[in-house]
């Protein structure tokens, strides 16, 4: 690529986005008309495709701030942080922490969160595919019990776990019915100030969204850190404790293993001092 060519590129690209800019020099139209008048209409497209992109990513989001409100947000989010891919499946991974931080959707503070669920589940729509273990390998691996704290299980490129101070399972289960004139009653129902996790992951070609406790989510936000199996319990055995609540049950440990296992969540398992 002619480098020359960077800093006009970068001056379209920023004038795209930027509506007070003026228009790039060196635009002409093939038939001598105002080339601002066309560059307009492109700067509209752009903003106005992006937008639907992170609409198409974040429909809870939308229905809970409304189509007028998302599209003035993602507007600003646009214009601040423009794609850094052509491919806009991938596009909107920082949006959660930008939500975090627009001072206008303060008064939904769950909002950061349900968007961290839902572009979980873009992710894990597009994530490659990886073979799950099988039976021969959990036997292998049995083989040697006094082994088994050391081992490390990594995890299927879908998986993801998500743990909120609100109910976003819940909400995000509520907006999910054939006819959304049920989620109304749904929603109602959803106790927002519940804590709750949830386990994103496809299973097949379908993305589950499985309610999970924070113990669980722990868990395997550890075996995604690359710890082994006993630093991966006692994290999940501190997130329960921290949890506060007299009814919280211990970690399930067998329970947890059968549910990745059930979808084909462990693709590998390795002992201490083995290369992944």
């Amino acid at each position: 690529m002619n480098r020359l060519a960077m800093p006009w590129q970068a001056a379209f690209g920023a004038a795209l986005l930027d509506p007070a800019r003026a228009v790039p020099s060196g635009l002409v139209t093939w038939n001598g008309s105002d080339p601002a008048a066309r560059f307009a209409v492109h700067r509209n497209n752009v903003v106005v495709s992006l937008v639907q992109a992170l609409a198409d990513g974040f429909p809870v989001v939308q229905r809970l701030v409304g189509e007028a409100f998302f599209a003035a947000m993602a507007g600003v989010y646009v214009r601040a942080h423009p794609p850094r891919s052509p491919v806009l499946a991938a596009y909107g991974d920082g949006f959660a922490e930008w939500l975090a931080a627009f001072e206008q959707a303060a008064g939904l503070p769950y909002l950061p969160d349900m968007a961290r669920l839902e572009r979980a589940r873009v992710r894990a729509y597009h994530a490659a595919d990886a073979t799950p273990i099988g039976a021969d390998d959990w036997a292998a691996c049995l083989r040697a019990p006094e082994r088994l704290g050391g081992v490390r299980l990594p995890l299927d490129p879908s998986v993801s776990a998500i743990a909120s101070p609100w109910a976003v399972a819940s909400l995000w289960a509520a907006h999910q019915h054939d006819d959304p004139r049920d989620d109304d009653a749904a929603i109602a129902a959803v106790a927002l100030d519940q804590a709750e996790a949830a386990l994103v992951l496809r299973d097949g070609d379908d993305v589950l969204v499985l309610p999970v406790d924070r113990a669980t989510a722990a868990f395997v936000q550890a075996l995604q850190s690359a710890l082994p199996l006993a630093a991966a319990v006692e994290a999940a055995a501190i997130a329960a404790t921290a949890a506060h609540a007299s009814t919280t049950p211990p970690f399930d440990l067998a329970g947890t293993l059968a549910l990745l296992i059930r979808h084909g969540a462990i693709t590998a398992w390795h002992h201490a001092g083995e290369a992944p």
